[in-house]
């Protein structure tokens, strides 16, 4: 399997003009559970300061101060960095942390509370798991008073089970003013905050808009299929226009365009490496897509990324070099100039353990290193062969920068990965928050 550089995928914006965008608007931006830092990433590029970041996880915040913050203890007062300074990381609890000192200065709040109460793959407790971190990030709103949050999680929050606690976390995250009584139940205080939204005025900077979006990190160009929700909240004093943020954040990504640009060779003239027979496999599988009327090729959306195109290279990246079976070691040894593209042996695929193909988009990364369900992180080649995923190509599967280096063993390094936000579908949000925070400034 090789891989050349591609000059034909339409919508493609170089990583040196990411960098550009995220030159110092005067916004501002403080993050919470911020993990390997993909979220994190995604909200400075759309051009907001960091003044403060917050992780537990030793290995994490490993990898946030090698890349872009500089570490504090518990406890530490943390200053406002000046600008094109790197922010600060407070180690440790969230709950130890004091944001007051923040009050009024932070644009946007963002954060992905841990998962694992609402998860699939979770013990599934919901709100009985003590994992549970939302309540942190509306004690942080409640502090800080941003005017705008985003904050992902796991698709599993919308199952039917969840549902009326999903309910009730929109509620809190509309009023979260209306502080909950310690050691009260959810279910009663729901019924306040329900009362509060129906007859009782509130200060409109005390409560905000709320909207939730099931999304699917393929329709944002992340070549991965991942499902999640991303809940975005406006301070409702600012007037921000909630449809036109509805279209803000539209997926302009599909795969009936994948499927139009593999059956008009399209795809394949980006690829003129993959041997006839692959081709030939691949055709024979995908559906034939449907005849659209568009008034113009500028209504089309882009075609999903593919594992192919990852590896090859979007956002101006270069071809990752393939791994040779005799580099099945274990060891560094600095393929093609990239850290992290590490072979690793006894990769297996049996029936429901079934590789990646490189013409879809990846399955879903999850926080595993071997032995996850559904063979994620194994991944087939053009010969016939299979192998594991390196760390670097995971990194590509969730659009991280080649030069983010991440902290620890492979375990943990792909823990971290599969915590994350991909960058492209955190960035689709946060740019979309600018817009809308802009617009809503240039009505007042």
């Amino acid at each position: 399997m090789s891989h050349v550089r591609s000059n034909c995928d339409r919508g493609m914006v170089s990583a040196m003009s990411k960098q550009r965008r995220a030159a110092d608007t005067g916004r501002t931006s403080v993050e919470l559970f911020a993990g390997g830092g993909g979220l994190a990433m995604a909200v400075e590029h759309a051009g907001f300061r960091p003044l403060l970041l917050n992780e537990f996880a030793k290995r994490a915040c490993e990898t946030l101060a090698t890349n872009c913050a500089i570490p504090l203890e518990e406890g530490h007062a943390p200053a406002i960095p000046g600008r094109g300074k790197r922010p600060p990381l407070i180690v440790g609890d969230v709950r130890k942390v004091d944001f007051e000192y923040l009050r009024d200065q932070v644009d946007v709040l963002a954060g992905g509370p841990p998962c694992q109460p609402f998860s699939l793959g979770g013990v599934a407790k919901g709100d009985e798991d003590d994992r549970n971190g939302f309540p942190h990030m509306f004690r942080a709103i409640r502090e800080m008073r941003p005017k705008a949050v985003i904050c992902e999680n796991v698709r599993g929050l919308l199952r039917p089970s969840f549902k009326p606690y999903f309910d009730y976390i929109k509620r809190e995250l509309s009023l979260p003013f209306e502080e909950r009584a310690e050691g009260s139940d959810w279910r009663d205080h729901n019924e306040i905050l329900r009362h509060m939204q129906d007859s009782v005025h509130v200060a409109a900077d005390e409560s905000y808009d709320v909207e939730h979006f099931a999304v699917n990190a393929a329709d944002y160009g992340v070549p991965q299929i991942r499902n999640r929700v991303i809940a975005i909240a406006f301070r409702r004093d600012l007037g921000v226009d909630m449809d036109n943020f509805k279209a803000l954040v539209r997926p302009r990504f599909s795969d009936s365009s994948l499927y139009e640009d593999m059956h008009s060779g399209a795809y394949w003239k980006r690829h003129p490496e993959v041997p006839k027979a692959v081709r030939e496999r691949v055709m024979a599988r995908i559906p034939v897509p449907q005849q659209t009327l568009r008034a113009s090729e500028e209504e089309r959306p882009l075609p999903w990324r593919t594992l192919r195109d990852a590896l090859k290279g979007i956002n101006g990246q270069s071809p990752l070099p393939d791994v040779p079976p005799q580099l099945l070691d274990r060891k560094e040894h600095n393929l093609g100039g990239f850290t992290d593209h590490i072979g690793w042996p006894d990769a297996r695929i049996y029936p429901g353990h079934t590789p990646n193909e490189l013409d879809r988009p990846a399955k879903t990364v999850k926080a595993g290193v071997h032995g996850v369900p559904g063979g994620e992180s194994v991944m087939l080649l053009d010969n016939g062969t299979h192998r594991y995923m390196t760390v670097r190509e995971t990194a590509r599967v969730m659009t991280f920068p080649d030069k983010w280096q991440l902290a620890g063993p492979r375990g943990e390094k792909m823990r971290q990965l599969g915590n994350a936000v991909p960058v492209l579908l955190g960035e689709a949000f946060a740019e979309a928050v600018a817009t809308a925070l802009k617009e809503a400034e240039s009505e007042k």
